[in-house]
């Protein structure tokens, strides 16, 4: 007999059953024609002022998109007293211009990507030959990047063109910004890509 892939799930409901759940969806939105939703609204409300207490507010940018949500991370842990700060809660700015408070599916699930093991939260480096990555300093990071920008920059730097015209052009490396950022910043980044003369540039939201 032939695998096609397909699994097949025989789902058997008897009249009892049916009436069963039926009555179970029914109840529920009694319940809720009743107001006991609001009840339940009412009550979250009073208890989330107490989840938050003694935390330390922070405005930020939510990191997917280039739609540049504003959030606020709340942390326990006065850095002031030595205390590492642990982001327990994250939310939509209400505040915000762009999203009113309002969160997507990513964005609502910004906790998961700051806690995920996974996530790379310092500079690290492939030496030639090596099969594995290893640590470097964010000053490391910095002046290697520079180096080799340097390096490549004055190897393949284009001042002017075949007829002689200037243009400017540097065309053997590529940037791809980031989408998180406040619009100062981006115009300040734009401004320095462009004034290297670098044509290859892109914003990883668009990737």
């Amino acid at each position: 007999m032939q695998n096609t892939g397909k699994v097949i799930v025989n789902l058997e409901l008897s009249r009892r059953g049916f009436l069963k759940a039926a009555g179970v969806g029914v109840a529920g939105t009694t319940l809720g024609a009743f107001g006991f939703s609001e009840l339940e609204a009412a009550q979250a409300a009073a208890v989330r002022p107490f989840k938050l207490t003694n935390t330390m507010e922070t405005r930020n940018t939510c990191p997917y998109c280039s739609v540049a949500c504003g959030i606020i991370m709340y942390s326990k842990g006065d850095l002031r007293k030595g205390e590492t700060a642990e982001i327990i809660h994250i939310e939509g700015d209400a505040d915000h211009p762009t999203n009113r408070g309002t969160l997507c599916p990513k964005g609502a699930a910004l906790k998961d990507f700051v806690k995920a093991e996974t996530r790379l939260k310092y500079p690290m480096i492939r030496k030639p030959g090596s099969d594995r990555f290893e640590r470097v300093s964010w000053e490391q990071a910095l002046d290697r990047i520079a180096r080799l920008l340097k390096d490549d920059r004055d190897a393949n730097f284009i001042a002017a063109n075949e007829a002689g015209v200037p243009v400017n052009r540097w065309t053997s490396v590529g940037i791809l910004a980031a989408s998180a950022t406040t619009n100062e910043t981006a115009w300040l980044t734009y401004k320095v890509v462009r004034s290297t003369g670098i044509v290859a540039f892109d914003n990883q939201a668009r990737v």
